[in-house]
């Protein structure tokens, strides 16, 4: 009975397929229909909670896949890394400051465990973080998933190596965050935001900007700056880690993510 039940299951990279196929269905779908926000009422309100579920439903699905395939010592690393995301992203966001600081844990978390456990991470920082303190942020799981993404695949080619390389590093995910972010915003909440974000994207739309225009605008200008502070944190906390901790995961030491053998802190001096 096993074996014909596991003949219907899909493979770890299957659900990451499937996930992935969904949100970019969801995303599009929001780009082509441009529906009204769920503030509103009448079809485009329906077509806002279809874009809503077709986010998390992607994001489940590619969480489903990615921890399929993650070693038990990177497994336990999540739940430290989702707290410190919900922790100081809380803080941040009581403080009002102009930055999110949500994704430090992911990032950490893409460094040393790669793309998968990144995405894992970022996704369900925000679903846990949605489901008990902020709904908003549910949807906006997508971004946080894409962000740890982008923090492993840059680890494999050294970008934490150097704090002057990862810096750069967190500007392109802050560009895709932002791009990722703005259709979801627009369409799905009616744009706004924190006060400050509220208050630039009603500049861009005053200057006859539509409002995914002043929604992916407000991203762009808001997202890059926030990724690169987290990744020059996230720089900063593995640097500070033992080494022989930091060399205990496998991806590490396939791709050499902090050299070989060289301490992280001597990129703070060259």
């Amino acid at each position: 009975m096993s074996t014909v039940h596991s003949g219907h299951r899909l493979p770890p990279w299957g659900y990451v397929a499937a996930g992935t196929a969904v949100i970019l269905a969801t995303y599009l779908y929001l780009l082509i229909e441009r529906p009204s926000s769920l503030h509103e009422s009448g079809h485009g309100s329906s077509a806002a909670l279809i874009a809503l579920g077709g986010y998390l439903i992607g994001s489940l699905l590619v969480i489903a896949g990615a921890s399929a395939r993650l070693p038990t010592s990177t497994v336990a690393m999540l739940p430290v890394a989702i707290a410190i995301n919900v922790v100081i992203g809380q803080l941040v966001n009581m403080l009002g400051l102009p930055v999110y600081l949500d994704s430090i844990g992911t990032v950490i978390v893409g460094a040393l465990a790669g793309p998968a456990a990144g995405a894992a991470t970022g996704a369900l920082s925000n679903i846990i973080w949605g489901l008990t303190i902020s709904p908003p942020l549910l949807p906006f799981s997508v971004a946080a998933a894409a962000i740890g993404v982008l923090a492993g695949l840059v680890a494999r080619i050294g970008a934490f190596r150097r704090l002057w390389t990862a810096l750069p590093a967190g500007l392109l995910a802050g560009v895709v965050a932002g791009m990722l972010s703005a259709p979801i915003a627009a369409f799905v909440f009616g744009g706004g935001g924190s006060p400050g974000r509220t208050a630039l994207q009603a500049a861009f739309q005053a200057f006859g900007n539509s409002l995914l225009d002043a929604a992916t605008l407000t991203g762009l200008a808001t997202d890059p700056l926030d990724k690169v502070v987290t990744f020059a944190i996230a720089f900063l906390i593995l640097a500070a880690l033992p080494a022989r901790f930091r060399e205990r995961s496998p991806f590490v030491r396939r791709h050499a993510v902090f050299g070989r053998r060289t301490a992280v802190l001597e990129g703070l001096t060259r």
